[in-house]
């Protein structure tokens, strides 16, 4: 059976000028959209992003699909199952789909599993991914906090996950990004706060879009449940620039 192409095609973290322009060109030309969503009756955040600069597109089909955003397998899988089916059923029928998604396709996205699912539903399929800005890069810019200079690493972790290694984090990573606060928030200001780095870490929300709110005391933001596009960003600055000197690999003394 011949299919459809499937694309993962990165829509970028809210702006909707941040989307590329090759994601833009497979956007129009692509004959279903599909633009994942939390609930049945949610609003999908790739969809309000395109939109302003989709335009017109003649014969397209939005196809939207329900993610729950849950943890638990037994409750994901029928509603993903459901929403690969009906990507399936395009697929076979020789159309292209171009599967939207925040961010970045190869970051935290649910086309990851599709991805990897792809090719046992539908042996041959051709998948293509567009790559876009990510929340990694646009907290960052927005914040005036550079990511890594001289001799910085970077760890990135997911907050909904615990954070029971996060100070051994903060002590061998320069830049710590934790993504997906959720309940995690008080936990995480204690753990700053204990290590004395809460003067050194911001807190970011809805990045680049309308609502963006950038929180630099932590202690104004420590009783909130972080949303799904809410991170803290922690840069200690202790190996930047050229002139930092050189960083002794680890065994070394």
């Amino acid at each position: 059976m011949t299919y459809g192409t499937l694309y993962g095609v990165g829509v970028g973290p809210g702006a909707s000028d941040l989307l590329t322009l090759r994601a833009l060109n497979v956007l129009r030309r692509t004959g279903v959209l599909a633009l994942p969503r939390s609930s049945d009756y949610g609003t999908s955040k790739a969809w309000q992003i395109i939109k302003p600069v989709l335009g017109s597109v003649l014969n397209q089909e939005r196809l939207f699909l329900t993610f729950p955003m849950k943890k638990d397998p037994e409750q994901l899988r029928p509603a993903w199952d459901k929403a690969f089916n009906a990507i399936g059923e395009r697929l076979e029928r020789g159309l292209d789909v171009a599967f939207a998604t925040e961010g970045d396709p190869s970051l935290f996205s649910t086309f990851i599993y599709l991805k990897q699912e792809a090719p046992r539903r539908w042996p041959g399929v051709v998948i293509e991914v567009v790559p876009g800005v990510s929340s990694i890069t646009a907290v960052p810019a927005v914040t005036g906090i550079p990511l890594a200079d001289g001799q910085e690493r970077i760890a990135i972790v997911p907050g909904t996950y615990g954070l029971k290694d996060l100070e051994r984090l903060l002590q061998e990573f320069d830049t710590v990004v934790l993504m997906k606060l959720g309940a995690e928030i008080p936990n995480i200001v204690e753990a700053l706060d204990h290590m004395g780095l809460l003067d050194r870490a911001v807190y970011v929300s809805k990045a680049t879009m309308a609502e963006q709110r950038i929180v630099r005391n932590l202690r104004l933001v420590q009783a909130e449940r972080g949303d799904c596009f809410a991170m803290v960003i922690v840069s200690r600055k202790e190996h930047s620039g050229l002139l930092a000197g050189a960083v002794p690999l680890r065994g070394e003394a």
